[in-house]
């Protein structure tokens, strides 16, 4: 290439630069959206944002624009929510308006709208309420739900005694027992844990999630119903997908922090021992009379932070919040973490400390500050289910063994692996030592 044409050429690209930084700009400026880092042209505020750790980041930022703020994830703003306030304002006080579903492109792509989670509008409120309806039906919040996970919490312990006090990676077992407790609610049917089929659904949980009754079908021909064969199967596969998912990584970050822990097992024994004993089968009514199983549990999932700034919300109309305006369509982040690690609320959040739901008198301590779960209209839909499982689950594991680590509990990394859309805890293994 000769001089001149390098120089013609490094010219029209550095005019191009200036005219597009000008344009987006001026484009920039006249988006009424509250204030934030400024973005630049195509990358937005991902150069400023530390994609391993976008919780963080965040929070870092709301120090300096407050509770409410926008950034841009390559050109599209997305309104941030940090703290209790503007979280239970925009979720609780205007939760028809913040109820909307932001868009992710590779989920777009998958659920294309359908499901629970994914669905917008009125098709969204249709799908969400027969799902409660038919969970209801098949015994949610029944005693009948608390006997099929009080039965697989027993086969569970069945597949953790042939570990035989032998070093193990618990991921694929506590996998399988909170799949199994919803293939018997949707299928109303168990399964063995080397169990083919099984382990196939275990691979692949988009396949064949829920049984059709023939209401359903007739449905199907109805253009005006959201009641089609690919929503009520995406539906299906939303709660096998996430009744399975959240709660065996939940239960293996809590097995991991309890090994890092002792003096938190010995208590969890020691009240074990007095309330359940170690022959009776643990039950729901137990919880009433073991504060410190409780506290442990909720420490659990505020400590781990599964879910830091919650699935996206989407602001449905037009709304004026707190003295910002946003625009119908806007995509919205409410920052869990910001609740869950709140300095006042919780003193040394970022300790692991069963104390922060203790009363003085050890009794438990309710807050509005856990939102594990989030909150509004677009909380998750098995709560109740999750809650049954992670005190089954646990309380029968630590009845009948106890957690002994492979290298020195000081040593052991409790940092996530990974920090994406869920916090996944590091790979690790642990004994099982019959009590």
């Amino acid at each position: 290439m000769e001089p001149w044409e390098f120089t013609t050429l490094t010219l029209v690209v550095c005019v191009s630069f200036l005219v597009i930084l000008a344009l987006w700009r001026k484009y920039y400026k006249g988006r009424k959206l509250p204030p934030g880092p400024v973005p630049l042209p195509f990358f937005g505020n991902m150069l400023q944002l530390d994609l391993k750790d976008l919780s963080m980041s965040l929070c870092k930022l709301s120090e300096k624009y407050g509770p409410v703020f926008t950034v841009y994830l390559g050109s599209q703003p997305v309104v941030i929510l940090h703290g209790y306030k503007a979280l239970k304002e925009a979720l609780i006080d205007q939760g028809e308006i913040f109820g909307g579903r932001g868009k992710i492109p590779i989920f777009d792509d998958n659920y294309k709208g359908h499901g629970i989670i994914f669905s917008q509008g009125e098709k969204w409120k249709q799908i969400r309420r027969f799902s409660l309806t038919t969970l209801r039906n098949f015994g949610m919040g029944k005693k009948s739900i608390e006997e099929r996970v009080q039965e697989e919490a027993q086969f569970l312990l069945e597949e953790l005694r042939k570990t035989k006090s032998q070093p193990f990676d618990p991921t694929f077992i506590l996998g399988c027992a909170p799949c199994n407790v919803i293939s018997s609610i949707l299928f109303h049917q168990r399964f063995n844990y080397d169990n083919e089929e099984f382990l196939s659904m275990m691979r692949i949980l988009s396949e064949n999630l829920i049984i059709l009754n023939s209401p359903m079908i007739q449905d199907e021909n109805n253009p005006e119903s959201v009641f089609d064969l690919e929503n009520l199967a995406t539906a299906g596969m939303d709660l096998f997908d996430a009744g399975t998912e959240t709660i065996s990584t939940t239960l293996r970050y809590g097995l991991l922090l309890i090994l890092k822990y002792p003096e938190v097992q010995g208590k969890i024994h020691e009240e074990i021992d007095r309330v359940i004993g170690q022959h009776r089968i643990p039950s729901m009514k137990d919880k009433l009379e073991m504060p410190y199983m409780e506290a442990v549990i909720y420490e659990i999932q505020r400590y781990i932070d599964l879910i830091p700034h919650s699935l996206p919300h989407e602001v449905t109309r037009d709304t004026h919040f707190q003295e910002y305006f946003i625009p119908k369509g806007t995509t919205v982040f409410p920052l869990l973490s910001s609740v869950l690690f709140d300095t006042k609320e919780f003193p040394n959040p970022h300790q692991f400390d069963p104390g922060h739901f203790l009363n003085k008198d050890g009794s438990f301590r309710k807050s509005d500050y856990f939102m594990a779960f989030s909150i509004g209209k677009r909380a998750c839909l098995g709560e109740g289910l999750a809650k049954m499982e992670l005190f089954l689950f646990l309380v029968t594991i630590l009845q009948n063994f106890t957690l002994k680590s492979t290298i020195d509990p000081k040593e052991i990394n409790i940092r996530p692996c990974s920090t994406g859309l869920i916090n996944v805890p590091p790979k690790f293994q642990l004994c099982l030592l019959p009590r």
